[in-house]
């Protein structure tokens, strides 16, 4: 299994970017995708998710309003859409795989997010 995430960069604050995540070598559809940051110095937190059908997201309060979550079950991938970024969002963004049902998750190599003020 394999989890490529891609997106990140440089920018200023104000501005937007989009993260992807593919998966590949999942052997089940009904799975959670989720996307994680952790800044330097600092835990991994949770940052939004989506569910297998992409009926129900879910946010943290730090990005509600600003990040979207999408999700295309015919390609595996979940997109992280990003607006009016802050220099708090500068963290690396990870997804995971939540997979529920007693299975493993899995992680992706993560992705540099830096947001200058």
């Amino acid at each position: 299994v394999q989890l490529q995430a891609s997106g990140g960069g440089l920018v200023q604050a104000g501005d937007s970017l989009r993260l992807s995540c593919t998966a590949s070598g999942l052997t089940f559809s009904d799975y959670t995708m989720t996307w994680f940051r952790q800044a330097p110095g600092k835990e991994r937190v949770f940052v939004s998710g989506v569910n297998w059908d992409g009926s129900f997201t879910s946010y943290t309060d730090a990005v509600r309003g600003r990040f979207t979550i999408s999700r295309d079950k015919s390609k595996n991938t979940v997109t992280l859409q990003m607006n009016s970024l802050k220099p708090e969002d500068t963290a690396v963004y990870y997804c995971k795989v939540v997979a529920g049902w007693g299975r493993r998750d899995y992680w992706g190599q993560g992705t540099q997010v830096t947001v200058s003020s």
